[in-house]
């Protein structure tokens, strides 16, 4: 039975952002709405951005857009694309080390993509900087039944066009709500997301 109001500490989000990407699934994502309803759904696909990869929004330090990457571990990072959807991010590592894990899908109705799943949720720039370690507050991610490593596929990134052989996007095989490519190593070419 999966405790919706209980988080994970700092430590948890400050380590290796591939790391934590990969522990990340089968974790919750909830929201809270103005009617105090609750969204929920296991985290069944992400991606890793680290500074060091031109990919990531924080490669070329910090900037008003991506300030938040550079803040201290556990944050949400929202960002804006295709000027009209907003995605979903979860600063890792260190506080200084631009760093995040770009949610791409959780497993509940109409959240199958990162526009997708702020869109139906709710989620924009009002969550921009928030914690995500305040159970009962607006946004919040709590610890689930991880899934077993060979549940967990590890693929290249989907919609970049840097970086694009790292292989740091992960999601649980055979899950509905996946909205990339479902086999290892494949990735669609676009522009960069993070």
């Amino acid at each position: 039975m999966v405790d919706l109001y209980r988080a994970y500490p700092p430590e948890f989000y400050a380590r290796n952002t591939v790391i934590v990407a990969r522990e990340l699934i089968g974790s919750f994502l909830c929201r809270k709405l103005e009617d105090a309803s609750v969204l929920w759904g296991p985290i069944v696909e992400d991606e890793a951005y680290r500074q060091h990869e031109p990919a990531s929004h924080a490669a070329r330090g910090p900037t008003p857009r991506c300030q938040v990457m550079f803040g201290p571990p556990g944050y949400a990072y929202v960002y804006f694309i295709y000027g009209r959807y907003h995605c979903l991010n979860v600063v890792t590592e260190e506080a200084g080390y631009g760093a995040a894990v770009l949610l791409r899908a959780v497993g509940a109705d109409q959240t199958k993509g990162p526009g997708k799943l702020c869109e139906t949720w709710d989620i924009g720039f009002q969550h921009n900087g928030i914690s995500l370690m305040n159970p009962g507050f607006s946004l919040w991610i709590c610890p689930g039944d991880r899934p077993g490593p060979e549940l967990i596929v590890c693929s290249r990134r989907v919609g970049i066009t840097k970086a694009e052989e790292l292989p740091w996007r992960f999601y649980l095989k055979g899950h509905p709500s996946v909205s990339g490519p479902k086999f290892p190593g494949s990735g669609k070419k676009r522009q960069s997301q993070n």
